[in-house]
């Protein structure tokens, strides 16, 4: 009887330990997606633009020449948000662009480039967004013009542009220069404004992170290659950067600032020097003829 006891006993201790580094775990993955998020810079595009707006609740209006773009809400609430989700949802949306029913998500919601988020930081992002207060604001439908909201299309589209799949290293390539890619091209998505895009609205690969007369707002983006950043030390691209101050006293632009101040100001020092020689790396571009 005493041996069944202490049987017993150890099963409870196990489990009771058991859980308690399950838990651990579990705030440790969120603590690790909430850096990943703010590196992501989802909280631009899933925020209402108004003060005390309830963070990642949704309702931001992106808009193109397609019609406007509302961001969702990504809480974790059951019926607005993200609720009823599980893991293989939001791995799929992430990686494939899909909803849970299987219907096509727009490409303003930038999965080709998240497609390249490797497994273990969608987990840690998932955590995190699990751990987010619920907020009970209901989405905004998308208000795009004809044809343009057939999600069918998307189908075509896909084929065309998307290629699903994580990053892969490039041995070419020192460690630095590849955490610095996968900053810029798959977390920090910056390729979806910096690229130019054609009249489908698909990126030009030719010109990748070369820039834009006309953003995804209608406003111009500058070009992110050497051709242009060649004219700025390192110290001076790290301090735009972190506070949005060019070196001739000058300050970024509305959006660009957003991103400063909700993304690049929040990465490490080490990842910061990463994206910039990435950046260095990449083969020189003109500007798109005016």
């Amino acid at each position: 009887m005493g041996s069944k006891s202490a049987v017993l006993r150890a099963c409870a201790l196990a489990l009771l330990f058991g859980a308690a580094a399950g838990s651990a775990g579990a705030q440790d993955a969120a603590k690790r997606g909430q850096y990943l998020i703010k590196a992501g810079g989802c909280l631009a595009c899933h925020t209402e633009d108004r003060k005390d707006a309830v963070a990642y609740a949704g309702g931001r209006a992106l808009k193109t020449p397609f019609g406007t773009f509302y961001g969702p809400n990504i809480t974790p609430h059951p019926e607005a948000g993200l609720g009823r989700w599980s893991e293989a949802d939001f791995m799929r949306a992430m990686r494939l662009g899909e909803r849970p029913d299987g219907a096509h998500y727009f490409p303003a919601f930038p999965y080709p480039s998240f497609t390249k988020i490797s497994d273990s930081d969608l987990r840690d992002l998932w955590a995190y967004l699990r751990a987010l207060p619920q907020s009970s604001r209901a989405n905004q439908a998308h208000d795009l013009r004809f044809p343009f909201g057939l999600r069918i299309l998307v189908t075509g589209w896909k084929w065309l542009f998307f290629t699903p799949g994580p990053s892969t290293r490039d041995n070419q390539r020192t460690p630095v220069v590849n955490r610095g890619a996968y900053l810029v091209e798959a977390l920090g998505h910056c390729g979806e404004c910096h690229t130019p895009r054609n009249f489908l609205g698909g990126p030009n690969r030719d010109r990748r992170l070369a820039g834009s007369k006309t953003g995804p707002a209608g406003k111009g983006v500058p070009n992110l290659t050497p051709t242009k950043l060649k004219k700025w030390d390192d110290a001076e691209l790290k301090e735009f950067l972190q506070t949005g101050l060019t070196p001739d006293g000058d300050v970024a632009a509305e959006t660009m600032g957003e991103v400063i101040r909700n993304t690049t100001s929040q990465l490490t020092p080490e990842d910061l020097a990463a994206v910039v020689a990435y950046l260095r790396a990449l083969p020189p571009l003109p500007d798109e003829p005016k």
